[in-house]
């Protein structure tokens, strides 16, 4: 118990006397706009005019005087800057500012250094941790305890009490919403990277159902080349065994990587992949089920790839139910170019009549499934609102013009 007493309340009150201030939460006054500066050096000349005033009405010599208005105003002054310096130079005040004080006043403060003084703690009580608001509290009530009327003790005290627990209530709250929007903030970059896995990972097991494809018929012609060729070489034989068992491993490694990234509830899945050939079904189903969507595809090109051909599918896909989703009733253009090296996927949609579309995107992943996509073949991705009030996704999808099917 002692060292515990000594690890954490002495250190808490060597730093109230003489350690280090607490940093400022807001930007000094050399930050603020210039008028605000103005006003509040306006507003400490005031003060220490009208604290002069006070203390010349007491009887007290000029120079006496001036120092004690000088007290007064100093801890307002460095109070943005140095809270904790304030306070102490606040005590310094209450315990020497207390001369020729008039025999009717309840307290021997001039009425500045009072208000001066709750506005001091409270912004110090919401500024520190416990144990040094404790020792600020209990270092304050000494001037308080030994100066002030005992008929009036009461109330003063209860009136510091009540300031010292609001101020600790407003540093609890504050403290508060920083751990919420620290927590907040890493959920999110979580819930993103998740995201990105996730779509990662799906796009994985979809082009392993396409690759997978191609490398069975490479090992199967391979494998029967031999039989369906005349005259073929010893040499030629053994090469064509070689690929069709290196086929034979790619495929048997491509299903032991899918078998990590297919997630437990995820069966096998025999289906074709869609492509190009699919779009135009698929925005068929779309009109109607009540979309208006047109389609804009020219057949598309010989020999386009089926990774690429699956993600223009996919991006479409996605791109007409956000459009659903976030813009219902809003007309929707599907567009489809295959360039020499280059197939072009654009979904837009106007402003729907519920308001401006696109105001919801974010909600979802299928921006970042759209996203990994594209990049996923080294294309690039981008999406955003219209200048007319609607939203767009353009993809750029890179393939070789001259290979075959992939």
């Amino acid at each position: 118990m002692e060292q515990s007493w000594a690890r954490t309340w002495w250190p808490a009150l060597r730093r109230v006397v003489a350690g280090p201030d607490v940093p400022p939460v807001r930007p000094p006054l050399d930050r603020w706009p210039r008028p605000v500066r103005y006003a509040s050096l306006l507003a400490v000349v005031g003060l220490f005019a009208a604290t002069l005033a006070e203390e010349t009405d007491r009887h007290l010599p000029q120079a006496v005087a001036i120092l004690f208005a000088t007290m007064t105003v100093a801890p307002l002054f460095t109070l943005p800057w140095r809270p904790l310096l304030a306070w102490r130079l606040t005590v310094v005040a209450l315990c020497t500012c207390t001369f020729n004080a008039p025999p009717t006043q309840a307290w021997p403060w001039n009425p500045v250094l009072v208000v001066g003084s709750l506005l001091v703690l409270l912004v110090v009580a919401a500024r520190v941790d416990r144990p040094l608001l404790v020792w600020v509290g209990l270092i304050t009530m000494v001037p308080v305890v030994a100066l002030v009327r005992p008929s009036n003790l009461a109330p003063v005290v209860l009136l510091l009490v009540a300031l010292l627990v609001l101020g600790d209530l407003v540093r609890g709250n504050r403290a508060g919403r920083r751990a919420l929007a620290e927590q907040t903030e890493l959920s999110e970059r979580e819930q993103e990277r998740r995201a990105v896995l996730e779509e990662r990972a799906r796009i994985a097991r979809e082009l392993h159902d396409v690759v997978a494809h191609h490398m069975s018929m490479i090992a199967v012609q391979a494998e029967t080349a031999p039989y369906r060729l005349a005259d073929v070489p010893d040499g030629a034989r053994a090469e064509f065994t070689a690929i069709a068992g290196s086929a034979r491993e790619a495929l048997t490694d491509m299903r032991r990587l899918l078998g990590v990234l297919r997630s437990e509830s995820t069966g096998p899945q025999t289906a074709p992949q869609p492509g190009l050939a699919d779009i135009p079904a698929m925005v068929d189903a779309a009109h109607r089920a009540g979309l208006p969507v047109t389609l804009d595809a020219p057949a598309p090109a010989a020999g386009m790839p089926a990774p690429v051909g699956l993600a223009a599918y996919r991006i479409a896909q996605e791109g007409l139910a956000n459009a659903a989703r976030h813009a219902p009733g809003a007309a929707v253009r599907v567009s489809v170019r295959a360039g020499p090296r280059v197939l072009t996927v654009r979904v837009e949609n106007t402003a729907g009549p519920a308001g401006p579309a696109g105001t919801d995107r974010g909600a979802g992943h299928g921006l970042t499934g759209m996203r990994e996509r594209a990049l996923a073949l080294g294309g690039t991705f981008a999406a955003g609102p219209l200048d007319g009030g609607g939203y767009a996704v353009d993809a750029a999808l890179p393939y070789d013009g001259e290979g075959g099917d992939g």
